[in-house]
């Protein structure tokens, strides 16, 4: 790759985008810059007249306000929003795995039901708001008194939120808590659960069926157990039993089919689109390959994408399940005088994104080149191989639960801007845009991928040292965010319906 300070990504574009600062008057694929260009903006290289495309990934991503020459900076203040979609074009193959790709290992914990985990975590998990200070209580004193005796465990991990009362027993909002607490409570990274409730709560105990469940998956209500400190006392009871089980744990080798990684975007700049999406996808599709599963998610960030997406459906019942999901977004936001353009947030905006068109268009490159076998909803569980599709939100830790619960033993998350995240009891990478920013916050980052835009690493090169990193995290590697401590305030279940 040239070291010149702007690429052009599509054949068919009329903008390029800058990799390092244009000054004005510099030259770029021929056409002289009126203005400066800061790093991940657009800069004109053909005359846009008024109300015409802006053409970017060879997708439209937009139309101008105003007459664009050739030469000038196209961001918010000369390209606006309109819901144009180009033709998808002619999909190109996904990265070629190879048979020693495919044969290889992780070192995992292998469950009595014959799922496979990359870390043995026991989750304190609260049923309702009003026993989130006692789950929590609970995993401090565990952490402190009973983790330091199993080297087997990964720690007490609480799972607290600010629902399960005050709403309807039936209905969106409850069915979507409950499927996001199922889910947590099976998690396969966690050898053990207690789940906590008051007694008096909506979202009963008696609903997840931990009653029998074995030793490694109990519950109480604090009411029952006769107060708050009463509660943490009978838990350490209840924890030492499960720690005693779930410490004998060994990790033994698995194939890497059995990983499924939830990829996420957050704090995007102009560099997503360009260096850490594709080359996380480059991962996604090894993984695919070798029989994994990679879940694309945030409904709300492939809007103006989504026709690529479809046109990579193994059905056409797949295709319609995508589609079903759209426009329940258009209609949704609709409901609430709001646009699905409103996405950009004031960080994507000054790292050079303009529309959710152009967001959107970056963000899909996270799951790269492989069909898509599968629609799910928030929370689901996930059983399709390959790459499959889960609708969230856009925003990061909501998305991130419903994957987890969902079943992704694995996150990679992507950032242009420095968004900082964890979401135990699954370990999240952390995937820098642009080198300066890996600079600046390498305490949280774990790869940068900023070294594509300076011609320094190729995106399938990348890619590979995300797939190997992937492996490596599975076995027990720490992520940066693990090392921090990151994990514990990012459960933020879909908060759908009326609060009573």
């Amino acid at each position: 790759m040239d070291k010149q300070p702007w690429i052009i990504l599509s054949a068919g574009d009329n903008v390029a985008v800058a990799t390092a600062a244009i000054a004005p008057g510099s030259t770029v694929a021929g056409i002289v810059a009126s203005q400066k260009i800061d790093p991940g903006h657009k800069v004109a290289i053909a005359d846009i007249p008024l109300g015409s495309p802006v053409v970017k990934y060879g997708q439209a991503i937009g139309r101008t306000t105003a007459e664009v020459k050739a030469g000038d900076h196209v961001h918010s203040h000369n390209l606006h929003f309109e819901n144009d979609r180009l033709a998808a074009t002619a999909n190109s193959a996904p990265e070629a795995a190879t048979g020693e790709d495919k044969a290889r290992t992780f070192m995992g914990y292998r469950r009595a039901d014959g799922r496979a985990a990359t870390r043995n975590y026991i989750g304190i998990i609260a049923s309702v708001n009003c026993s989130t200070t006692v789950c929590r209580a609970i995993a401090d004193e565990a952490n402190r008194t009973i983790l330091p005796h199993y080297d087997g465990i990964d720690g007490f991990v609480p799972i607290v939120h600010d629902q399960g009362c005050g709403m309807s027993s039936t209905g969106d909002g409850m069915n979507v808590l409950h499927r996001t607490l199922a889910g947590y409570t099976r998690h396969v990274n966690f050898g053990g659960v207690l789940m906590i409730g008051l007694g008096c709560e909506v979202n009963q105990l008696t609903l997840y069926g931990q009653s029998g469940a074995g030793a490694s998956k109990r519950h109480f209500n604090i009411q029952d157990a006769g107060g708050s400190r009463r509660a943490v006392e009978r838990a350490m009871g209840v924890l030492r039993e499960i720690a005693a089980d779930v410490g004998r744990e060994k990790r033994v080798p698995i194939l890497i089919g059995e990983i499924i990684i939830g990829l996420q975007c957050g704090g995007s700049d102009g560099f997503s689109g360009i260096t850490a999406n594709p080359a996380l996808g480059v991962a996604a599709d090894l993984l695919a390959a070798a029989g994994g599963t990679a879940i694309l998610s945030e409904t709300s960030e492939i809007y103006g994408a989504e026709h690529l997406l479809r046109s990579r459906a193994v059905s056409d019942e797949v295709a319609k399940k995508l589609d079903e999901k759209i426009a329940w977004w258009e209609e949704y936001v609709a409901l609430h005088g709001a646009s699905l353009d409103n996405n950009p947030s004031p960080g994507n905006k000054r790292g050079g994104l303009t529309t959710i068109l152009e967001k959107s268009l970056g963000a899909v490159a996270k799951g790269g080149r492989s069909p898509l076998t599968a629609v799910y909803g928030y929370a689901e569980r996930v059983t399709a191989p390959g790459l499959v599709f889960m609708d969230t939100p856009g925003y990061d830790p909501v998305s991130a639960t419903g994957q987890v619960a969902g079943g992704a033993n694995m996150i990679a998350f992507t950032t242009g801007r420095g968004s900082c995240f964890g979401c135990r009891p699954a370990p999240s990478l952390k995937l820098s845009s642009n080198s300066a920013l890996y600079a600046a916050m390498e305490e949280d980052m774990d790869i940068d991928c900023g070294t594509i835009a300076t011609g320094d690493a190729t995106i399938s090169g990348k890619g590979r040292e995300i797939f190997d990193l992937i492996i490596e995290t599975a076995s027990g590697k720490r992520t940066k965010s693990e090392l921090f401590g990151y994990g514990d305030n990012e459960f933020v279940p879909w908060h759908l319906g009326a609060t009573l």
